[in-house]
C-alpha cells in the first residue's frame, strides 16, 4: 500500500508565492515519473509539472517560468515551488506518482489534493 500526501496549499495574494510537498511511503521499492496537475473550478484535471527520476522537468506554458518542480529521490518528496500566482492559477492541486512496489509492480498513485486559493 502506498500513499501519496501533500502540504502547502492556502490562499494566497496575486503576485504571492507558495511551495507544495508531496510525500510518497509504504511498501515503495522505487519512484520513476512524479507530477502536479491542478483542477480548477468547473474544469478538467491538467498537467502543471512532471519530472523524472533522473530530474529532467516539463512544464504547462501557462506556468513557465513562475513554478519549479524538484525531488527528493531519498525522501520519496516531490515539491512544486510557485512563484508569480495570478488568479488563474486558483485550483486543487494534485500529486501523481508511478510507483514500483517492492514486489516490483508498478502502479500510478494520485494525492488527495491540496488547495490553492489566489485572490486580494
Amino acid at each position: 500500500q502506498v500513499q501519496l500526501v501533500e502540504s502547502g496549499g492556502g490562499l494566497v495574494q496575486p503576485g504571492g508565492s507558495l511551495r507544495l510537498s508531496c510525500a510518497a511511503s509504504g511498501s515503495i521499492f522505487g519512484i520513476n515519473n512524479m507530477g502536479w496537475y491542478r483542477q480548477p473550478p468547473g474544469n478538467e484535471r491538467e498537467l502543471v509539472a512532471g519530472i523524472t527520476r533522473g530530474g529532467s522537468t516539463n512544464y504547462a506554458d501557462s506556468v513557465k517560468g513562475r513554478f519549479t518542480i524538484s525531488r527528493d529521490n531519498a525522501k520519496n518528496t516531490v515539491y512544486l515551488q510557485m512563484s508569480s500566482l495570478k488568479p488563474e492559477d486558483t485550483a486543487v492541486y494534485y500529486c501523481n506518482a508511478d510507483v514500483l512496489s517492492v514486489l516490483l509492480l508498478p502502479k500510478n498513485y494520485w494525492g488527495q489534493g491540496t488547495q490553492v486559493t489566489v485572490s486580494s
